[in-house]
This record gives structure tokens, sequence and C-alpha cells, in this order.
């Protein structure tokens, strides 16, 4: 599948991008690129309404100025862990089942479909979502966003990635069938507003789905991981990665050990480590993912939990309906003609 265009911005993704700075959803023009055929390697992206342009760079629409990416970190984290967590590589279903248990969405229903991928990271999401027959606009705001191109290249132009911020998506309002976001709304400053800015894409009774991090008495009582997190997203990343190692390796076997036995398993959440002990990976893919979300744990600039609960409130101030929440998560469709987000 894989070919030298892969990479390439397709046209049709140009056709759906706007202005992230003007209302009026003003469409981008190519003032100049690199073209080979229908696809766009390099240039320059503008707008005739305000006059801003933005860059092509790598085969990826660029709309952050890097002294606005607060999720820097991400980028690091996804570029060491690029393929830990991608199904068709690790020889597991984990992210595909977790795609559709939270979302509720029907594999086949997905084939064919045009879904928005919010804070892809390395594309894991995004690279389940492609291998189930959809289309895919992965954005993210950090430089993970790279990663998630390499690991998606396969699926030729199948998914196209875009570094931009949720606060100002630059993609039109209702063209999309989908919008999944996983495991990102509690690592952005304003988790609320986080929420209201992605209805706008979807068309008329099309699905949305967030995964978060749920607000627990239980997380109260992480006093270890909350004591550490006083300090380590300030650390260079690579400083932060040799303290992960150092508790991760004198407490993987004892977690992994812990996590066989099932009344006592509960104190894994206890432990200064995220412990992942998932039966379908092998003792070194636990290893691995276990390192992977100690440094998640750690790492983010934002940590802020949410309650399912007010999640279902802000979709439907939103206009959203049928709406379903549960721990970590919320699902709903939207109603009628998207609302523009300030």
């Amino acid at each position: 599948m894989q070919n030298g265009n892969s990479a390439l911005v397709h046209r049709w993704l140009l056709d759906l991008l706007i202005c992230p700075d003007c209302s009026g959803e003003i469409p981008l023009a190519v003032n100049s690129g690199n073209w080979e055929g229908e696809r766009l390697e390099e240039g320059v992206l503008g707008c005739a309404g305000c006059g801003g342009t933005w860059p092509v760079r790598n085969s990826v629409p660029r709309f952050v100025p890097e002294e606005q990416d607060y999720a820097g970190g991400f980028g690091f984290q996804w570029q060491r862990w690029r393929l830990t967590q991608i199904d068709r590589l690790n020889g597991t279903t984990l992210t595909t089942d977790r795609l559709l248990t939270d979302t509720g969405w029907d594999r086949d229903w997905i084939a064919g479909r045009l879904i928005f991928d919010g804070g892809a990271g390395a594309g894991r999401f995004s690279d389940a979502l492609a291998v189930m027959g959809a289309r895919v606009v992965s954005l993210d705001m950090s430089i993970a966003i790279d990663a998630c191109c390499e690991t998606t290249r396969v699926h030729g132009d199948a998914v196209q990635c875009i570094q931009a911020s949720l606060y100002a998506i630059p993609l039109r309002s209702a063209a999309f069938d989908a919008v999944h976001c996983a495991g990102v709304i509690q690592h952005t400053p304003e988790p609320e507003r986080t929420m209201r800015a992605m209805p706008r894409l979807l068309k008329p009774g099309a699905p949305l789905g967030y995964n978060f991090y749920e607000r627990t008495w239980s997380r109260r009582l992480q006093l270890l991981r909350a004591g550490f997190r006083l300090f380590t997203p300030y650390m260079s990343q690579r400083a932060l990665l040799k303290l992960c190692e150092a508790m991760v390796v004198p407490l993987f076997p004892f977690s992994r050990l812990v996590s066989r036995l099932r009344f006592v398993r509960f104190g894994l959440r206890f432990l200064p480590i995220c412990a992942s002990h998932q039966l379908e990976l092998s003792r070194d893919q636990q290893f691995e993912w276990t390192l992977l979300d100690t440094f998640d744990w750690y790492n983010p600039r934002y940590d802020q939990p949410q309650r399912h609960r007010r999640a279902a409130e802000i979709l439907d101030e939103e206009g959203m309906g049928d709406i379903v929440s549960g721990p970590g998560i919320v699902r709903a469709h939207q109603q009628s003609p998207a609302r523009p987000t300030c």
C-alpha cells in the first residue's frame, strides 16, 4: 500500500481547510507550493480575508506557532513510542476495541466515513479508523503530528494530518460524518471549551465520541502521583524519561504479579507508575506500555479530569442530542446545523 505520494497533502483536505482566524469560514488558497498531481508536499496557504499565511511543511499544514505549543512534550512522547499502540503492528486489537466500545460505532458503519480525530498523537486511533475503511483528518497541536503522519503513511491519502489547536480548528463546519477525541480533553487548558469546539464539525445526525479522565474519589488518593506531578511537567522530556524508567524498572515485576491477584489489584492505582497489564500483551509489551503510560501521567502540563455528567450537559448546551455518558466517556449526535463556536 505504501507509495511515494502517500504522505502528501491531498486535494480533498485542502478543500476542507478554512482560515482559523477569520469569521465566516473563509477557504484557504495555495499561494505557492510543490504539487504532484492532486497532492501538495510543501507550500504556503493563504487567506484572502485577513492576509494570514500558514506553511505546509513535511506534508503537514501547520497553524501553530512554536511559542504557542503548550503540548510540546507530547511531541517527544509520541516520537519515542510512535508504534507501540498501533494494532496492526503490535498484534492486538486493543485500540480498535477501545474505540468501538467508547464510541458505540459499528465497524461496518465506519467504512467510507469522513472522521475527525482530535488530538491524534502518534495516530493510534487514526490508524485504526483507516484500517476499518474511514477517511480521517488527524489534528494535533504538537509535533506529534509528524509521528502520526509517518505512522499512517501506509494508508495513502486516507489519512490527512494537520497541526492546529482545538481552539481554532481550521476545518469547515458540518463537513464530517463523525468526531472522535480520546485521551486529550483533560490535557487542554480549558477542557469545557475543548468539548464545545468540535460539535460544529459534524453533519446533522452525525455522532461524536469523547473519552477523558473521569474525576473520581480514588484519584484523590493517588498521593504519590500527585506529589511527583508538582514538578514533573517542568522537567525536560529526557530527564522525565529517566525518572520514569527509575520507577518502572523496579516496580514493574511487582505490579505484574499483583495484577493477577483479583482482590488486591485495586491497589495498583496507588503506585507511582501506571501499570498496564492487558492479557493480550506480552511481558515486554506490558513493560513498554507501562513505561509509556507512566510518562503520559507525568508529562502533560495540564491534567484536569472531568465529570461525565458535566460533559453531557455541555454537549446538550451545544445542541447535541441522543446523549449517553458514563465514567470517562460521552457520546452524542448532532441534531441540527452546527452552530459556530467563538
